[in-house]
């Protein structure tokens, strides 16, 4: 049974919420204890899996049912389709992050960028290839595999921040998670409010191009290397730069994502052996390593999908939305809760395309009820479910990102950095709360589009 369906059958219940607020408690409570404390890498001292599992055990001890129903309920929600789906890309990116700097296409392509973009535009660079990448593959995980190492091996050559750097490819790995029309994000946001792809997109560009573009001048300002080292020449074979090429022109042309990862890795694996760079027994153990690269996030996924389904099951999420309900009196407020609902929920399962999953028919009820445009409601979902996601550090992208930086930054260095998500948070709070900006950008959608209704 789907999810959505659940949360319009159970009885709201704070007893079923409990199991997510001990593993947020666990992981988050542990975490800022351990940062405060000078602890270095204090977020990742708890492994967010170890976390989620003691939630999964708080469900079993507390929920009623039978122990062979929790059971079943728990592995129905690690066996979701979007749970499976992201898992598997978890899978092939991790193997083309892996395979590709084996057969030397990240230090090939570094020394691309050194060569050719000046050190006080790298940060800029980086967000607006980001965002390329992400709108292109539409997964941010993908791209922060792909472009990851890319940026930390730039950021040490050129002298640029760390964190900054960090910070910039996160924020345009999001632009591209909300934006694309091929993001899991975009798919269950629309699907659920049943909206037009194309009418999402052209809403939701509204909001996300003046963040991003203020993001870029703010790169552009700050971004500087506080002392610029000598930018010259770096030898680099520009064949090995071609898997990121490939997978990005398939990416645009509308591959399946799962075909542009598997496509990427083969390519990469082809130039490491032609390159000797490893043999093709050597290509498969590369593969592995880079499947047990992404197991936290595996497992984190897997876990925090069988929780989620328990606290549905158990009247967790109804309770969320039970309270939201009663501050809703109009259009504007209609909009706040589904922002707030949608907040809540990827705060608590970290995975922002589940979260728009279990939201999507309570909002697509509110939108109904209060008259809010159901192409808004598609909006707000993917806007606010993304900009948590980018913000969580227990977040699979933010765990890969920080993974790669192997402890050289901090979850907090890079948090106030995190320029674009909240720019992007503001600019869809004005859109919420000004019936101006809102108007208008309805209006301009309907000169285009004329025979969609408003509502």
């Amino acid at each position: 049974m789907p999810i959505q369906e659940d949360t319009q059958k159970i009885r709201p219940s704070f007893i079923g919420l409990i199991p997510f607020i001990v593993f947020i408690a666990i992981y988050l409570g542990a975490g800022l204890y351990l940062e405060l404390s000078g602890v270095k890498m204090g977020f990742y001292q708890v492994s967010g899996p170890v976390a989620a599992a003691v939630g999964v055990a708080v469900a079993f001890l507390i929920f009623k049912d039978d122990l062979n129903k929790k059971f079943d309920d728990f592995l129905a929600g690690c066996g979701d389709k979007n749970i499976m789906i992201m898992c598997i890309i978890y899978l092939l990116a991790g193997a083309f992050a892996v395979v590709s700097k084996a057969s030397g296409g990240v230090e090939a392509t570094v020394n691309l960028g050194l060569t050719y973009i000046p050190a006080p535009y790298l940060a800029a660079g980086l967000f607006v290839i980001a965002a390329f990448i992400s709108t292109s593959i539409g997964t941010s995980v993908g791209t922060i595999v792909a472009l990851g190492p890319i940026a930390i091996g730039l950021a040490q050559e050129s002298g640029l921040s760390l964190p900054l750097v960090l910070a910039a490819v996160l924020g345009g790995a999001m632009f591209g998670d909300n934006l694309s029309i091929i993001s899991d994000t975009t798919i269950a946001s629309t699907r659920t409010q049943e909206v037009e792809m194309s009418d999402k997109f052209k809403i939701n560009l509204y909001i996300a191009l003046p963040a991003s573009i203020l993001t870029i001048i703010l790169l552009l300002i700050f971004g500087r290397p506080e002392s610029i080292a000598t930018m010259e020449t770096h030898d680099f074979n520009f064949v090995k730069t071609i898997p990121y090429l490939f997978v990005l022109l398939l990416a645009i042309l509308g591959l399946n994502v799962f075909v542009v990862l598997f496509c990427g890795v083969i390519l990469s694996g082809i130039i490491g052996i032609y390159y000797d760079s490893f043999s093709l027994l050597g290509f498969a153990k590369e593969i592995y390593n880079g499947f047990t690269s992404m197991q936290e996030i595996f497992l984190l996924s897997l876990l925090t999908g069988g929780i989620a389904f328990m606290v549905t099951r158990q009247g967790g999420i109804a309770w969320i939305i039970s309270k939201i309900e009663k501050i809703i009196v109009g259009k504007k407020s209609a909009k706040a809760g589904i922002a707030t609902l949608i907040s809540l929920i990827d705060i608590a399962i970290a995975n922002n395309t589940v979260s728009i999953v279990i939201a999507g028919e309570i909002s697509r009820r509110i939108s109904v009820r209060f008259g809010v445009d159901r192409r808004e409601s598609a909006v707000i979902l993917d806007v606010f479910s993304c900009i948590f996601q980018g913000l969580l550090p227990y977040g699979a992208q933010m765990l890969i990102l920080l993974g790669f930086a192997n402890g050289a930054v901090s979850f907090l260095e890079v948090l106030p950095l995190l320029w674009y998500q909240g720019l992007l948070g503001v600019f869809m709070i004005l859109y919420i709360f000004s019936g101006t900006y809102s108007t208008w950008v309805l209006k301009s959608l309907e000169r285009k589009r004329k025979d969609i209704p408003l509502a």
